[in-house]
């Protein structure tokens, strides 16, 4: 099946993200609060495109791949709005919220969105299968398990962690979705492109969380 063998083609870029300074601390419960909010920003400014990400990708599939421009329509559902409870849970951390709506993201944040506008432009739409493998399949390993692990270590309420929490569970069940989806691709160009851009997006996910402060670091929201 094509689902384990785009698990296996990028395993080393998986552990190059997880090995990230931040990651490694958040799971440890050694995070201050001035890193979990610069995290929330960073997530804000690639969250709210990925409806916008999922319509471009919808648009651009060929009528061969019409089965999955449904699916994209469902992950366009369900991903609707969610950018949202990153700014709720900002609020709840008692940082300013606003002023992440009206920031700019980091540089590394910045090339992961643009390189996936790009890929689904210019290349192949169906590249947008490698970031959600990437996205979904790091909330199903890492965000339930972070955010009680920093919910304890910051002694934050629980509704600070919305976005962490609600998305741990959540793709779990979307990723059971996407295996059926990818394992119906059938032409080696697309799960090439798959497999690459989980790739990119894997190290630019990675460079994103290297941008972060870790303990003891200072980090100015953007305004």
């Amino acid at each position: 099946m094509f689902y384990q063998q785009l698990i296996e083609a990028t395993l080393s870029d998986k552990q190059y993200l997880f090995s990230s300074p931040l990651i490694k601390d958040a799971l440890g419960g050694n995070v201050e609060l001035n890193s979990y909010i610069s995290f929330l920003e960073q997530a804000f400014h690639h969250v709210s495109h990925t409806v916008p990400l999922l319509m471009a990708c919808g648009a651009r599939l060929p009528a061969r791949l019409e089965w999955l421009r449904g699916a994209m329509a469902e992950y366009i559902e369900e991903e609707y709005g969610h950018q949202e409870w990153i700014l709720n849970d900002i609020k709840a951390c008692g940082g300013d919220a606003e002023a992440v709506r009206r920031g700019k993201p980091a540089l590394a944040t910045e090339l992961m969105v643009s390189t996936m506008y790009d890929r689904i432009n210019r290349k192949n739409p169906v590249a947008m299968l490698g970031m959600i493998f990437v996205l979904e399949g790091t909330s199903i390993e890492l965000a339930t398990l972070a955010a009680n692990t920093l919910q304890k270590s910051l002694n934050l309420p629980a509704k600070a962690f919305n976005y962490l929490s609600s998305h741990g569970s959540l793709d779990l069940e979307h990723m059971k979705f996407y295996e059926k989806l990818v394992n119906r691709l059938d032409n080696e160009e697309d799960r090439n492109c798959v497999i690459d851009t989980a790739k990119v997006v894997y190290y630019l996910y990675a460079q994103m969380f290297r941008t972060l402060p870790v303990s003891g670091e200072r980090y100015a929201l953007a305004g």
